[in-house]
């Protein structure tokens, strides 16, 4: 462990909380280049996770991975002006290579579309060879100035789909689509509520057309851009010349799309579920979902209580109802630390299920099982543990999206809130605003200079208030949108 001094409270600052708790619970660790991070195993096993069940549920709509190069060509960003512009500041140039001076700047890749859609306009004649639906599975660096372990970083690891299509409806449809995949994962997975929605102009992506979002709420109530969907519209296509014969005989430029997750979304999971004890990982992404501590006092008892846990856990791994794949379960066989000891450890780790398992329980054929989540403690017979397990993991999932989605709803403001309301919500509790919008940028810039508040999406229908907005929150006049506004990350 890194650390056994006690964690900062989230109450007290939550901020320190934070960066405490990643690095107590070795997800991540500060590497010797400044605002990169070293993934830790216990991190990158939750990644793993995320990872296989993304990929999983994109090659279920028809996706497939590839990989595009590193170095992007300085050239090839200038074509796209927006996309230039938006990243910019962001950008690492390598001049040199192999001892000389490049013949042209290479920028180190902070997205993909110029170089994807170049390959795409290579590969693409006819509307036969559409749609392309790839992704790809990479690291990108962009120079952040300031930086917070898996929420901002220097270099970080993600996911970036790229799809072009023949119509602008079929490139739509593909945009939601993704958008809703997004939202089932961060849902059913990360047990992580989600509101979707469009982003502002001033809000979307450098390049694009319409940027679609799912914005989570943090525990201390401000919001997480969690995944971004974007309709590119024919931006990079006309960039790149790249077109198509139509089925008309005509000749018609692309229309584009492109979606992406990254290691963020590890830090939203800690940030919605941890407590002042450390972080609570879902069962669904827990590398380990069951660690087993086997309980003795005298040295000779210390063999057979072994003995007894592993046949526990062989039993686990290997109990047939299991759906998806095998229960994860640990035997806690370090010696030299007492119980109490390893308890602190496996709850600042967040694993699932603590099981106890001392002499008594093994002549009474039971053992203890512990939540991580509530900390309830449930003694069952070891003739129908792995049921019994299967079930707990089952309701910790379920009670862990309740909690969350309990307190984002307890923290969100609807209604006609004036904008005195407004800066005491957002200058004191924080939380989530609903509230009416002309539309008009200056009234959106204002309100960010003045109370750091952005527009973090325009809610999708079924997250908009019963009774329609009817001014807007700054000016007063007509509302022209549902904005939520929000301080974020």
């Amino acid at each position: 462990m890194a650390d056994d001094k006690k964690l900062p409270t989230r109450a007290a600052d939550f901020s320190a909380w934070y960066n405490e708790v990643v690095l107590r619970s070795e997800l991540a660790d500060y590497s010797p280049v400044r605002g990169c991070m070293v993934i830790r195993p216990r991190g990158y096993g939750i990644w793993e996770r995320m990872q296989r069940q993304l990929d999983t549920m994109f090659k279920d709509t028809g996706h497939e991975n590839a990989y595009f190069p590193l170095f992007i060509p300085e050239s090839f960003l200038k074509k796209e002006a927006q996309h230039v512009e938006g990243f910019a500041p962001e950008l690492a140039v390598v001049t040199h290579g192999g001892g000389k001076k490049l013949e042209e700047p290479l920028v180190v890749r902070p997205t993909s579309e110029t170089i994807i859609y170049a390959m795409y306009a290579k590969w693409v004649q006819s509307y036969r060879d559409l749609p392309i639906l790839i992704n790809q599975w990479a690291n990108v660096v962009r120079w952040e100035m300031r930086t917070r372990l898996f929420l901002r970083t220097t270099e970080f690891l993600w996911q970036e789909g790229h799809t072009a299509h023949a119509t602008p409806e079929e490139a739509e449809e593909e945009t939601r689509k993704m958008l809703g995949v997004y939202r089932d994962f961060m849902e059913s997975y990360m047990a992580m509520p989600v509101v979707t929605g469009m982003k502002s102009d001033a809000e979307k992506f450098a390049g694009a057309v319409r940027t679609y979002a799912v914005e989570a709420m943090m525990q201390d109530n401000k919001g997480l851009q969690a995944g971004t969907s974007h309709n590119l519209g024919q931006n990079f296509s006309k960039a790149f010349d790249f077109t198509f014969q139509t089925e008309a005989g005509g000749t018609e430029y692309a229309w584009n799309t492109s979606w992406g997750v990254s290691t963020r979304m590890i830090g939203g999971l800690v940030m919605t579920h941890g407590d002042d004890k450390g972080i609570q990982v879902p069962p669904l992404l827990a590398p380990i979902e069951v660690v087993i501590v086997p309980i003795y006092k005298a040295d000779d008892e210390r063999a057979r209580m072994l003995e007894a846990a592993e046949k526990v856990r062989a039993e686990l791994h290997a109990w047939e109802r299991r759906a998806p794949g095998k229960l994860r379960v640990h035997v806690d066989k370090r010696e030299g630390i007492k119980p109490g000891a390893k308890y602190y450890e496996w709850e600042l780790r967040g694993i699932p299920i603590r099981m106890e398992l001392g002499p008594r329980d093994i002549e009474k054929n039971q053992a203890v099982l512990v939540r991580r989540d509530t900390g309830v403690k449930t003694t069952v017979s070891l003739e129908t543990i792995g049921e019994d397990v299967a079930d707990l993991l089952h309701a910790i999932q379920d009670s862990m999206l309740t909690a969350a989605r309990d307190r984002r709803e307890s923290n969100s403001y609807r209604g006609e809130i004036t904008y005195e309301r407004f800066r005491e919500i957002i200058e004191g509790p924080g939380g989530f605003v609903y509230a009416g919008w002309c539309g008009g940028a200056a009234c959106e810039a204002a309100i960010k200079e003045e109370t750091k508040a952005t527009i973090r999406v325009l809610p999708d229908e079924e997250f908009r208030s019963a009774e329609p907005m009817k001014n807007c929150l700054k000016c007063g006049a007509n509302a022209v949108f549902e904005a939520l506004w929000a301080k974020a990350y």
